[in-house]
């Protein structure tokens, strides 16, 4: 039985990648609770702590020795997997060393930091994919930088701007996001190391000493003071992987908008079988869209449960801790599978000019009103002139009429007079030129978040 879509061999598939599954396995994280008490066992080392032969020992074991599914029957006795885990350990090493294996520590700083380790393994792979993503976004708003369209507020049409606009604006909003990647990394990958109450009283006077040496074997940041009841890193991810999934988010929804019947101006990538109906033959469901939508949602619920868990009464909380643990992996898979939605977008996105061209003179001109009262501003004032543009435009709801005739109707005999502004508010090249001038600038914008991406050493394993 499942009790997540994430982990339904069914649903599964549809809202997280194989890879980000596998980063927050069982077996992931035992080897990560592996490398955390070798690394232990190495800082110790350094200070007579522990033998020298503790940490090859360590190393010498593989995942696969310790059972998932006993250590979990176990894990139901004790309350959290590290008690089973290190008497699993203890009881495959030699026994001159076992009296020193997991030496000053306690549960938390041992799971801690195995999420942590994690946690970098789905950084770099969410990093890979922005870098991947955001080059394809350029490639789209540099594409249709001159392609007219409608731009919409309150789901209504109006005033002109570009696709490739729309595309900058969805660039411009993950390629901010991205950029916070570097330095989230750098706060949020520190390494838990407190034992009991976070003093590290049983290593005595070299407690500060081991943290150092510990951090430094995994490559994590040596925190000032362990972090056992101060959450705020985990919050900090957390939110950070919301914020992404919103920027996605915002481009699914324009999207899902845009392939609809009525508007027409867009498709996504058709893959046969993709998309279809139980009932309708004819559909193409807007599938990438919705997952990224679906995302978004279900990823607002488990920031809300690491903002709660930064409530950690005294050293150590009741039930708080235990929370993270859902929601942090959740959060990692939501966003590999809305990413690997938004790459096949940006990357297959169908577009139709000719159906936003047909869209663009839907409403009789109505999109240019805004500029016909600027227009008019000089001779008749802003406030007249916005007046006669707003009467006029209810002229062309009530009788169909276009925008120009309905303004020139009502400016009677100056509308011989205005001929010439009104051939400048209607022309849409102004419009065109302005979009693209913000897509130029959201595109090299862009080139610094790469850069910083790139910073990370996403090639590294």
């Amino acid at each position: 039985m499942t009790f997540s879509s994430l982990d339904s061999e069914i649903t599964g598939p549809l809202f997280a990648t194989g890879e980000m599954r596998a980063v927050f396995s069982d077996r992931a994280r035992i080897a990560a609770m592996l490398r955390v008490e070798e690394a232990l066992a190495r800082a110790e080392a350094r200070f007579g702590l522990a033998p020298a032969d503790l940490a090859p020992a360590i190393a010498a074991l593989a995942p696969e020795v310790i059972d998932p599914g006993k250590l979990g029957e176990a894990t139901a006795l004790a309350g959290v997997p590290v008690i089973p885990f290190v008497k699993a350990v203890q009881a495959r090493l030699p026994r001159e060393l076992e009296p020193f294996f997991h030496r000053g520590a306690t549960t938390q700083d041992i799971l801690d930091t195995a999420l942590v380790l994690q946690m970098r393994e789905a950084f770099r792979i969410v990093g890979r994919e922005l870098v991947a993503l955001l080059p394809e976004l350029q490639r789209l708003a540099l594409t249709h930088r001159d392609t007219p369209c409608v731009g919409r507020t309150y789901g209504q049409h109006a005033a002109p701007t570009t696709f490739g606009f729309k595309a900058a604006v969805w660039l411009n909003g993950l390629a901010d996001v991205a950029a916070r990647l570097p330095p989230l990394c750098a706060r949020v990958l520190a390494a838990s190391l407190g034992g009991p109450v976070g003093t590290l009283a049983g290593l005595g006077d070299k407690g500060p000493a081991v943290v150092a040496a510990f951090a430094e074997e995994l490559g994590l940041a040596a925190p000032a003071l362990a972090w056992h009841a101060s959450r705020g890193r985990l919050v900090e991810a957390g939110t950070w992987l919301a914020e992404l999934l919103g920027a996605l988010a915002k481009m699914a929804a324009d999207i899902a908008h845009l392939v609809s019947t009525e508007v027409g101006e867009a498709a996504e990538p058709h893959v046969p079988g993709r998309g279809g109906s139980s009932a309708m033959p004819h559909k193409r469901n807007p599938v990438s869209s919705t997952v990224i939508l679906a995302a978004h949602v279900a990823a607002c619920g488990q920031v809300t449960t690491l903002l709660q868990s930064m409530v950690a009464a005294h050293e150590r909380p009741a039930g708080l801790w235990h929370a993270e643990w859902g929601a942090v992996p959740q959060l990692f898979a939501l966003a590999s599978g809305a990413l690997h939605e938004a790459r096949r977008l940006a990357e297959g996105l169908d577009v139709y000019p000719d159906r936003m061209r047909r869209n663009l003179e839907a409403t009789r001109g109505l999109l240019f009103a805004d500029a016909v009262a600027a227009a008019l501003a000089p001779d008749l004032g802003r406030d007249a002139a916005h007046r006669l543009v707003e009467q006029a435009a209810e002229d062309v709801r009530r009788m169909e009429l276009s925008l120009r005739d309905a303004v020139e109707k009502r400016l009677g005999d100056k509308a011989s007079e205005a001929a010439p502004a009104l051939d400048a508010a209607f022309d849409i090249t102004p419009s065109v030129e302005a979009a693209g001038r913000w897509v130029d600038r959201a595109v090299e914008a862009a080139e610094a978040s790469l850069a910083a991406l790139n910073s990370l050493g996403l090639s590294e394993r």
